[in-house]
C-alpha cells in the first residue's frame, strides 16, 4: 500500500510539473518582428521627363510578361525558359529543401517516442541437452518496450527556431520569383539582341553587294584610263572593310543563340528569331505606379525582409539559451520467459525521470551567440535598406533611359539621312570628275558606321522597355 501511495504521488508531481510548463510554455524571450524605416521618396526620379504615368492604381510591374511581350515567339521562349531553366530548377528544389528543414526544426517542439523488443531462444534438439530437461519453447527470454522523452518549449526555444526556418522558406519562395523576373529579362535581352545582330547582318551583306558592285566599275574605269589605280585599291579597302564584319556578325548570332539555348534550358544550337517588330520602341504612356508598391512587388526586397525576420527570430534562440531547460522521459515495458506471459502486465516496469539543466559558466560563448545574432540582425536591416534603395535606382535609370534612348535613335537617325545623302553625293561627284575616291572612301566608311549605329541605338532604345518591366517588379508572375 506504501508503494502504490509512493508510485501515486510520483505521479501526481510529475502531472503537475508537466501542467505548469505547459501554462507557462507561452513565455518567449525572442522580440518582436518590426519593419526598420524604409527610403520612401514621393515619386520616381526621371518620371516628370517622360511621358510616363505614375498612377498609384496601375503599374507596368503588375501586368503579366505574356501582356507585355505579345509576339508569339517571344512568348514560347519565355514560356519554355520557365519551364526548363536550370536556375528556376535549382530554386525549386531548394524550396522543397527549406520545407524539409522546417519540418525537422518544428519536430523537435514534440515528444519523441521509440518502440523496442528484444528476444533471446535456442531451438535445439533433447539430445544437445546437455542437462536432460526439455526445452519446452524455443523462446527464453522477451521483452518490449516503449520510451518517450520530451523537452517542454519554455522559453519558445523551439517556436522561435521554427519562426527562422519559415522566415528561409518565404525567403527561399521570393528567391525563386527573383529568378524568373531576371530569367524573363534575360530571356527578352537576348532575343532583342539577336534581332539587333541579324538587322546589322542584313546591313553589312547589302553593303558587301553594293560595294562589289562599285569595285567592278572602279576597276573598269581604272583599266579605261579614265581613273587611277589607287581608286581601285581604295574601293576594293571599302569592299573589305564590310566584308570583314559579316563573319564576325555570323559569330555573334550563333554565340548568342547557344546563350539563348543555355537560358532554355537545352544544348547549343540554332533558335529562331525573326520578329520584325523587335526592335520598335516602346509604346508611350507606361504606367509606373507610385514607389511604396514596389515595397510588395519586388521579390528581391521581399527576399531581403524574410531573411531579415529569419535573423530577428535567431535573437530569440540565442537569448533563451540563457534559461534553464527540463526534460522529461520515460519508459515502459513487458517481459517473460514465453510468447502466453509476455504481455502479462503483471510483469511491467515503469521508469520516469525529469531533468532540469540550467547553464552557470561557459567563458562567454552564450553572450557572444546572443551578440552575434543581434549584430547578423543588423547587417541584414541595412541589407534590406540597400536592397530598396537599389530598386528605387534601378527604375529611375530605367526611366531616364527611356527618354535619353528614345531621343539618341532619333539623333541617329538624323545623322543615317545625311551621311546618305553624302555619300550619295560623292559619287555623283567622283562619277562627274569633280572629285577623288578619297571623298567617296570617306563617306560611304561613315554611312556604314551609321547604318551599324542606328541598329545599336534601336537595341538600347528597345531594351528600356525589358528594363523598366524588370525594375518594376514584373516577370516573375504566372
Amino acid at each position: 500500500m506504501r508503494r502504490h501511495r509512493m508510485r501515486s504521488q510520483a505521479w501526481m508531481a510529475t502531472a503537475g510539473v508537466s501542467c505548469v510548463m505547459v501554462l507557462l510554455s507561452g513565455c518567449t524571450v525572442g522580440p518582436k518582428y518590426n519593419r526598420p524605416p524604409v527610403p520612401d521618396p514621393p515619386s520616381f526620379r526621371g518620371a516628370d521627363e517622360t511621358s510616363i504615368t505614375s498612377d498609384a492604381r496601375d503599374s507596368l510591374g503588375d501586368q503579366q510578361w505574356s501582356a507585355v511581350f505579345h509576339e508569339p515567339e517571344w512568348q514560347a521562349l519565355i514560356r519554355t525558359a520557365l519551364a526548363n531553366n536550370y536556375d528556376v530548377r535549382i530554386a525549386a528544389r531548394r524550396i522543397l529543401e527549406q520545407q524539409a528543414q522546417v519540418k525537422i526544426t518544428r519536430s523537435q517542439a514534440f515528444p519523441q517516442i521509440s518502440g523496442s523488443g528484444t528476444g533471446i531462444g535456442v531451438d535445439a534438439p533433447n539430445s544437445l541437452n546437455g542437462f536432460g530437461n526439455t526445452i519446452s519453447s524455443p523462446l527464453t527470454f522477451g521483452s518490449i518496450s516503449l520510451a518517450a522523452a520530451w523537452t517542454p518549449d519554455f522559453w519558445g526555444l523551439y517556436r522561435k527556431q521554427t519562426e527562422a526556418a519559415r522566415a528561409q522558406l518565404l525567403a527561399q519562395n521570393w528567391a525563386q520569383r527573383a529568378v524568373r523576373l531576371t530569367l524573363v529579362q534575360q530571356v527578352a535581352t537576348t532575343y532583342i539582341q539577336l534581332r539587333a545582330l541579324d538587322a546589322q547582318l542584313e546591313i553589312a551583306r547589302s553593303t558587301v553587294a553594293a560595294r562589289r558592285d562599285s569595285v567592278e566599275l572602279t576597276r573598269a574605269l581604272a583599266e579605261g584610263g579614265a581613273a587611277p589605280m589607287s581608286d581601285l585599291s581604295q574601293a576594293e579597302e571599302l569592299l573589305y572593310t564590310a566584308t570583314t564584319q559579316v563573319p564576325q556578325l555570323e559569330q555573334q548570332i550563333q554565340q548568342t543563340e547557344n546563350e539563348m539555348r543555355l537560358l532554355l534550358g537545352e544544348t547549343p544550337g540554332p533558335v529562331v528569331h525573326t520578329d520584325a517588330t523587335a526592335l520598335a520602341p516602346p509604346p508611350e504612356n507606361l504606367p509606373t505606379g507610385i514607389p511604396s508598391q514596389l515595397l510588395e512587388r519586388r521579390p528581391d526586397i521581399q527576399e531581403a525582409e524574410a531573411q531579415l525576420r529569419a535573423a530577428n527570430a535567431q535573437i530569440g534562440v540565442a537569448r533563451a539559451q540563457f534559461f534553464p531547460s527540463l526534460s522529461i522521459s520515460g519508459s515502459a515495458g513487458l517481459g517473460g520467459s514465453s510468447i502466453s506471459n509476455l504481455v502479462d502486465i503483471s510483469d511491467r516496469t515503469l521508469y520516469g525521470l525529469g531533468a532540469l539543466t540550467q547553464p552557470i559558466f561557459s567563458g562567454g560563448k552564450l553572450r557572444g551567440q546572443l551578440e552575434l545574432s543581434k549584430q547578423q540582425k543588423e547587417e541584414l536591416v541595412l541589407n534590406y535598406q540597400k536592397t530598396i534603395s537599389t530598386a528605387f535606382r534601378d527604375v529611375s535609370n530605367a526611366l531616364i533611359a527611356v527618354q535619353k534612348e528614345r531621343r539618341t535613335r532619333e539623333e541617329q537617325e538624323k545623322l543615317v539621312k545625311a551621311a546618305h545623302d553624302a555619300a550619295e553625293y560623292a559619287h555623283i561627284r567622283y562619277e562627274g570628275g569633280a572629285t577623288n575616291y578619297l571623298e567617296v572612301l570617306t563617306n560611304d566608311t561613315n554611312l556604314f558606321s551609321a547604318q551599324l549605329n542606328l541598329i545599336s541605338a534601336q537595341q538600347a532604345e528597345a531594351l528600356t522597355l525589358v528594363q523598366l518591366y524588370a525594375a518594376l517588379g514584373g516577370g516573375w508572375q504566372q
